[in-house]
């Protein structure tokens, strides 16, 4: 049932915009280390190609996922079908953290409602997507979006949030040096 495409397809990119949640999987390259999927709502992804798509990352507990692409680059997203039709869509790739300040953000950003909290974007070339059936996952009904991210953020302001990513944003939790961390590094 599953089937395997090597670009985002155009009946792809309309399923993948009409999700209200997605999830982004990696791993560091040791068996050791932790394997990472965090979940991802609010209006933050976009394709940008049929081979190309990126995400406005927030401020949050951890910093997993850009540690692990600094490290080896893998990165997969997930899309579920929680109404209507069944299914499950991955995209499977290499991605790449691209920091404020940077030229790289200052091309991507203007694809982007800048939110509260914006700490990265995570750009990721997609080299395979592959969508399976999706039988066993439950309807669910979207009811919002919380607005708790973006009230904390508000609360914190710029100082308190940079002293927050340099405690919490700058390693992971197998102790690999994530790129904010760098920019910390060199102060």
């Amino acid at each position: 049932m599953a089937k395997l495409y090597s670009s985002i397809l155009p009946k792809h990119e309309e399923f993948i915009n009409k999700q209200q949640l997605f999830f982004v999987g990696s791993a560091p390259l040791t068996g050791e280390g932790h394997v990472n999927i965090s979940p991802k709502g609010h209006d933050v992804l976009r394709i940008l190609t049929p081979n190309e798509v990126a995400y406005l990352d927030l401020t949050g507990s951890g910093n997993e996922t850009s540690a692990h692409l600094k490290e080896n680059g893998r990165i997969t997203f997930m899309f579920l079908s929680f109404e209507n039709a069944p299914l499950i869509l991955r995209l499977y790739g290499r991605g790449k953290v691209v920091l404020p300040e940077t030229d790289e953000w200052d091309e991507l950003a203007p694809n982007f409602s800048i939110l509260p909290g914006a700490r990265q974007i995570i750009y990721a070339k997609i080299d395979t997507v592959k969508t399976s059936c999706g039988f066993g996952v439950p309807y669910y009904t979207y009811e919002g979006e919380r607005n708790t991210l973006h009230q904390w953020t508000d609360k914190k302001g710029e100082i308190e949030l940079r002293e927050y990513r340099k405690k919490k944003n700058s390693i992971s939790m197998d102790g690999i040096v994530t790129p904010i961390g760098e920019t910390f590094e060199k102060e």
